[in-house]
């Protein structure tokens, strides 16, 4: 299937501002894109690009005062639907594990091992480990938390999302994610774009969205707490520890957001 998918962001700045954002499609999906995906600014600006610790692109520039606009509209090839662990896909222990996913195990900004570990155990400690352990997880979280745009916070974290059982895709994942590294099974944030599916009726204003990869099998694959199972058409932008690791951009300075127009739709 082929995905048209892309943004407009318009930043207002009352002085030039520092600014550094994951606004391109991940590295790993140049391959699949069938146009290109050019970042246009409504700004004469250098925009430079470099390779962050986790492997996504990132891009610096320095937003004039004023309104900056940032967009982009690209056609990409996406699989039907991603591919899937065998059944019974066993996790790979700890002292096995490449050293570049061990930061996958630890607590990070949003997601507190210490404070979860002992709700983990007591939920998951008698599944079978591996892949059946994370589509417990996966599953539970789907299941027992209430998703509402209304609920959207930057400040809630895992912990926050299990007292208060509600939360938006972001806080899904960090709770899943959290409860995957307290089984020692590293779990890492991911987001980009997700298309609507012709039979959704959802009237809200589409969003970049998130997901998880579980590292069993010694690989990494997707699942979705959101949604229960990974959707066709996902296009990842950045992947981190958590949503901390990859804010679609960051200014270091005042600024406020204008507009914020995402789309994704198959074609």
């Amino acid at each position: 299937m082929q995905v048209r998918a892309g943004f407009e962001i318009s930043i207002r700045c009352d002085a030039p501002t520092p600014l550094i954002g994951f606004l391109d499609v991940h590295p790993s999906r140049a391959a699949d894109l069938r146009s290109p995906a050019t970042l246009r600014t409504n700004h004469d600006l250098p925009v430079s690009r470099f390779t962050d610790a986790f492997g996504n692109t990132c891009l610096r520039t320095v937003a004039p005062s004023g309104v900056l606009t940032l967009e982009t509209d690209f056609v990409i090839e996406d699989p039907k639907a991603p591919e899937a662990p065998a059944p019974g896909t066993p996790e790979t222990p700890v002292e096995s594990l490449p050293i570049d996913v061990l930061p996958f195990l630890f607590a990070s900004r949003y997601c507190e091992t210490d404070k979860l570990s002992p709700v983990a155990w007591s939920l998951f400690g008698d599944t079978p480990r591996g892949l059946p352990r994370v589509e417990a997880i996966v599953d539970y979280v789907s299941n027992h938390l209430q998703f509402g745009y209304e609920f959207a916070s930057p400040t809630l974290s895992a912990w926050d999302t299990y007292r208060e059982r509600r939360g938006v895709s972001r806080d899904f994942v960090h709770l899943a994610v959290t409860f995957c590294r307290n089984m020692n099974i590293p779990a890492r944030y991911c987001t980009g774009y997700l298309p609507s599916l012709p039979q959704e009726t959802d009237s809200a204003p589409m969003d970049f969205t998130a997901w998880m990869e579980a590292y069993v099998g010694g690989r990494w694959y997707a699942f979705d707490p959101r949604h229960g199972s990974p959707r066709p058409g996902r296009i990842a932008m950045a992947r981190g520890r958590d949503a901390s690791d990859v804010a679609i951009y960051t200014t270091f300075g005042a600024s406020s957001l204008e507009r914020f127009h995402v789309f994704a739709f198959q074609i």
